[in-house]
């Protein structure tokens, strides 16, 4: 499958603060594989619009994503409705010397285009992936989908050829008279790293109160999930 680097189409050049656009296809690829949740786009019949919060996962150059066959919404896209889907990791809190220019340092995607229905074996290996995001290795030791769950979820696909990737690290960028006139230029200034971690597992009414956590779980709940970026 080609890679189309981002901000590579009209509709995805980035124009505020073009020179946070990242252009290659894997840091792109890097913010994708670190998130846990997406947000869709779609429009029901009304023309009413709703953004729809998805766990997901990247499988090659595409997004996969999952929800019940049962949701109107999911149908909606289904049938191949444009749509924007959204990925935002939050890696820190910028104090300026000034409140205008206090913001954040994130990680951002943005992917527009029409999703696709997967089925049969391509589905099967999304929804592995989508677990595999989430809880890595989980898939091999917990009981797979039953052919009625499968009938159940509603799987989808939304290519990675059409998105944008924008980026903000490092420090505030105070107004040159911030930075030497009282009382603002004797004011603290810098980012606070933002981490988000895992807490220590806790065991559901059925498991014994001797039974060992889970070794999958134990790989990974140990460490910061997403680790913020300077």
């Amino acid at each position: 499958m080609t890679e189309i680097a981002p901000g590579s189409t009209k509709r995805t050049q980035v124009h505020r603060v073009p020179d946070r656009a990242v252009h290659d296809v894997e840091v792109l690829y890097s913010i994708l594989d670190a998130g846990l949740v997406a947000h869709v786009a779609v429009e029901d019949d009304q023309g009413q619009p709703y953004v729809i919060p998805v766990g997901y996962a990247r499988m090659d150059h595409q997004v996969v994503f999952h929800g019940s066959t049962a949701s109107r919404l999911f149908k909606t896209l289904a049938t191949g409705q444009p749509t924007c889907l959204t990925v935002t990791l939050l890696d820190g809190i910028v104090l300026a010397r000034s409140a205008f220019e206090s913001s954040m340092n994130y990680r951002s995607v943005m992917v527009l285009g029409s999703a696709r229905r997967l089925s049969g074996d391509e589905e099967l290996a999304a929804l592995q992936r989508i677990s595999e995001q989430l809880t890595p290795g989980r898939w091999e030791t917990a009981r797979q989908p039953t052919p009625k769950q499968r009938a159940a979820t509603l799987t989808l696909a939304l290519s990675l050829d059409e998105c944008s990737v924008k980026m903000r690290t490092g420090d505030p960028e105070d107004e040159p008279e911030d930075l030497v006139e009282a009382p603002y230029a004797q004011l603290w200034a810098g980012y606070v790293p933002l981490v988000e971690c895992l807490g220590e597992p806790v065991a559901d009414r059925h498991t014994a109160a001797d039974q060992p956590t889970a070794p999958e779980v134990l790989a990974w709940s140990h460490r910061p999930w997403l680790p913020a970026v300077q």
